[in-house]
């Protein structure tokens, strides 16, 4: 007997710390008209889920007359995502007359996108500065066909489109695709002067092209906010490309001027080698005419006869370039 007593009295202690730390929550459920029981709070402990997040999730779309499923709401809840910014996406789409289910909600919020932020975008439009400020750049350049650089700013207007943000590109696709587009519309451009005039040709041109395809917005507009004349590309082109040729004519100069000097001292070398054969051969005839002298096949008298004759070519030499040089 006394043991039931002391196990009624236990229960009775746990009922006590049930209803007291259940009751409130319970009482502004019931309150606010959203069916509650204590065995559905007992269960959400047991399963580890934050009854409060449920509850307080379950009142703010019931009071918005947001249709919701508490078993839905706690499924969400385990699966990691974000049960009250999922409750105030769906009020904000109905609100807005934009058809958005649970599900999408639930789909869009795990997929890592902020769901109300996408409500909010759809409702109202948000504007995406091309550049973005984060590239480091301050403008889009382009050459157009006269070969002067053109530099531009974009601001695209875009809505975010809740059935492409599941797998949707993000905004820098956007960013990217847009500034592919604005290079492309003034490189095809005959003239700077073309798209100085009428700046409105790049955004009709660009926008025509579908930009937003496979993305999660939609592109409303695409403006011109800015756009300026840069260097003269084409000029600096020519430029470059006169230096280039001169600095290869120089070194075509510079390797004939080498070859010309290299054949020239080849010329000497091959001067020196036969002076050097002469001197030899010269050396050679005092001793064939000793040799000759020797073997009894030259005179004396052949001999200074030979020198006469020499000494009247000498002569003979030396008076025809007296007479050449008088004339």
């Amino acid at each position: 007997m006394k043991l039931l007593m002391i196990g009624l009295g236990a229960i009775f202690v746990v009922l006590l710390i049930l209803v007291f730390n259940y009751f409130g929550m319970w009482l502004r459920a019931r309150v606010s008209g959203v069916k509650l029981t204590y065995t559905k709070l007992i269960g959400m402990q047991l399963r580890k889920v934050k009854a409060s997040v449920i509850v307080d999730s379950m009142i703010m779309g019931t009071k918005a007359g947001v249709n919701l499923n508490m078993d839905s709401l706690e499924a969400h809840y385990m699966a990691g995502g974000n049960v009250p910014k999922v409750v105030k996406a769906l009020i904000g789409a109905e609100k807005a007359k934009i058809e958005l289910s649970f599900e999408q909600a639930a789909a869009i919020d795990l997929a890592g996108r902020d769901v109300l932020d996408a409500v909010r975008t759809s409702v109202n439009p948000k504007v995406i500065d091309c550049p973005s400020a984060d590239s480091g750049k301050e403008v889009i350049e382009a050459v157009a066909g006269d070969g002067i650089q053109v530099r531009a700013k974009a601001r695209v207007t875009v809505r975010a489109n809740l059935e492409r943000l599941v797998g949707g590109a993000t905004e820098e696709t956007i960013i990217a695709r847009v500034g592919e587009g604005i290079v492309s519309t003034i490189g095809s451009a005959a003239s700077h002067k073309e798209v100085l005039e009428s700046p409105e040709l790049i955004s009709s041109n660009v926008l025509n092209k579908g930009l937003d395809s496979g993305t999660a917005f939609e592109i409303l507009s695409i403006d011109i906010s800015d756009v300026d004349v840069g260097r003269n590309i084409g000029a600096q082109l020519q430029i470059d490309q006169a230096e280039a040729d001169k600095n290869v004519a120089q070194a075509k100069a510079e390797e004939r001027r080498a070859m010309a000097i290299a054949e020239e001292q080849e010329m000497i070398a091959k001067i020196q080698e036969n002076k050097a054969k002469v001197v030899e051969a010269e050396a050679q005839i005092p001793l064939a005419m000793a040799q000759a002298f020797k073997d009894g096949n030259l005179g004396i008298m052949d001999y200074y006869k030979m020198k006469n004759i020499e000494a009247d070519s000498g002569m003979r030499d030396s008076i025809s370039k007296m007479g050449g040089n008088k004339k």
